[in-house]
């Protein structure tokens, strides 16, 4: 008869306060009401249902839930980012996290390599602003000075120049474009001026002349520009310097630097090699923008260079130590004599019963020709017998499809804007299909901040297909044979086949 109780019971309390339907009522236990205890030897029955007794887990009030712990915890923010353009991945960062930590937890998830090599970009597609953001920035703060309903996104991209110029400085600062100062009277040549400062996270005084365009205007108008580490400044009068003449055009402490695509058709920009300038806390705006045009490419990429060492100055070299030690690839190498020859690569001898470095250069030219010739009969081997002709010849045509450096039917234009986009470094390189020879393929590859094309054409001899680069000196079973080839030997090209031009889809 203890039943009837026990539900008037409940019957009650349920009207003193209102229980959601949702949770369990409670039922008090009648043995310990009775004042009875419950025998220990009672097996002890488990909760079928624990998701139902926990308010943090019902899926009922989840809902209500989830929007209050995301109001008491705002230290997280979801980021969507984009690989090649249409794929995006949504990731959930903190608010500290940095450019670095992104770029990382994306390479893991889409199981990258070089991942020193990969960076996040600001693109801005209405006003055609793209920028590299530094490893040190904070995404989710970068994130909130964007409008709130615009077209700008993150884009996951290679850009191997990032740090190229601590590597190679003397490359980013052409001579003419160093301006005179009191280290080069003293007798320190413009090369030793840059590798010392650069290597002290610095930068040298930047001159040279830029078409300059204000916010709001439409004309252009050619400027002699100085930029110092308290500014750009504008001369008045032709190439002088005196204070005098000296007109202040912007501050470099709050001020992001962008790389300007489609220049002539959005901004008509007198030439290609566009740049801007705009302050962090300016909104996106045409008339907020500060637009330069270079004369060429090197010159372009030595404003920018100089524009980042100047702002972030000890952390860029920061930045590109903590790159360094933590990749697996980049490690430091011994210096090698040979400045002139390939710095991942050094000549050995194996013929005695230790080897020996060569350290004779025309001995080892000598010797990279023989191993070139050796490779390449080792490799013929493969194609020796004739009854597998058609399936070699079958996965010959297939075998460059899988490959990340090729790139399929992509115009002349499409390839130089992919190679430029992500850094256009010495070696950097894509294959893609010909489109004014039928049957060829066309290697694209980076020199010297220039863009250089090479038709490769197939070749038949026998029943077998061969492809060459330099009418038939040279032959390779396939474009993947080739591409071996060249990342250890020159051949007809001015430097060997490094940084593959990769896209991949998150």
């Amino acid at each position: 008869m203890s039943r009837p109780d026990s539900l008037a019971v409940s019957c009650s309390s349920s009207q003193s306060f209102q229980t959601p339907r949702s949770l369990p009522v409670t039922i008090t236990n009648t043995h310990r009401s009775r004042g009875d205890l419950r025998p220990a030897s009672d097996p002890l029955i488990p909760n079928p249902f624990p998701e139902l007794c926990s308010l943090t887990h019902s899926p009922v009030l989840n809902t209500s839930l989830g929007s209050r712990e995301k109001a008491s915890d705002s230290s997280t923010q979801v980021l969507r980012v984009y690989g090649d353009g249409t794929h995006s991945r949504s990731v959930l960062v903190s608010s500290g996290a940095t450019a670095h930590d992104v770029c990382h937890m994306l390479a893991q998830a889409a199981h990258c390599m070089d991942e020193e090599s990969w960076a996040l970009i600001e693109h801005h597609s209405a006003l055609g602003l793209e920028r590299c953001l530094e490893d040190h920035e904070r995404v989710v703060q970068i994130q909130s000075s964007w409008p709130p309903e615009s077209d700008t996104k993150l884009i996951f991209r290679k850009n191997y120049a990032k740090y190229e110029f601590f590597k190679k400085p003397v490359l980013f600062f052409p001579e003419h474009m160093i301006s005179n100062s009191a280290d080069v009277a003293k007798g320190m040549t413009s090369s030793e001026l840059v590798q010392s400062l650069v290597k002290s996270g610095s930068c040298p005084e930047i001159q040279g002349c830029l078409n300059v365009r204000e916010g709001g205007k439409k004309s252009w108008k050619r400027l002699y520009c100085f930029l110092r580490r308290s500014g750009l400044y504008c001369s008045s009068k032709g190439q002088s310097k005196e204070p005098r003449h000296l007109q202040f055009i912007a501050d470099l402490e709050d001020l992001n630097v962008f790389t300007v695509f489609n220049g002539r058709k959005l901004h008509g920009a007198p030439g290609e090699h566009v740049f801007c300038i705009k302050a962090s806390k300016d909104r996106f705006r045409s008339q907020d923008l500060k637009l330069m045009c270079a004369d060429s490419e090197s010159s372009r990429t030595c404003w920018i260079t100089a524009f980042r060492l100047f702002k972030h100055g000890k952390q860029l070299q920061c930045n590109y130590q903590l790159a360094q030690s933590g990749s697996s690839v980049n490690k430091p190498r011994p210096e090698s004599k040979f400045t002139d020859r390939d710095e991942s690569m050094v000549a050995m001898d194996f013929s005695g019963n230790s080897g020996r470095v060569i350290q004779n250069p025309h001995e080892a030219q000598i010797a990279e020709q023989e191993e070139g010739h050796n490779w390449r009969k080792r490799e013929s081997l493969r194609f020796s017998l004739q009854n597998s002709t058609i399936n070699i010849n079958q996965t010959a045509i297939a075998v460059h499809r899988v490959q990340p450096w090729f790139h399929g039917g992509v115009s002349r234009r499409e390839a130089q804007k992919l190679l430029e986009e992500q850094g256009q470094v010495d070696g950097m390189f894509l294959i893609r299909d010909s489109q004014q020879h039928a049957q060829c393929f066309v290697l694209s590859l980076c020199h010297k901040l220039k863009t250089k094309h090479y038709l490769i054409i197939p070749l038949v001899q026998g029943v077998r297909q061969y492809y060459t680069m330099d009418d038939g000196v040279t032959l390779f079973t396939d474009l993947l044979q080739l591409v071996e080839f060249h990342q250890i030997n020159r051949g007809i090209l001015p430097v060997c086949l490094k940084h593959p031009c990769t896209c991949i889809t998150l």
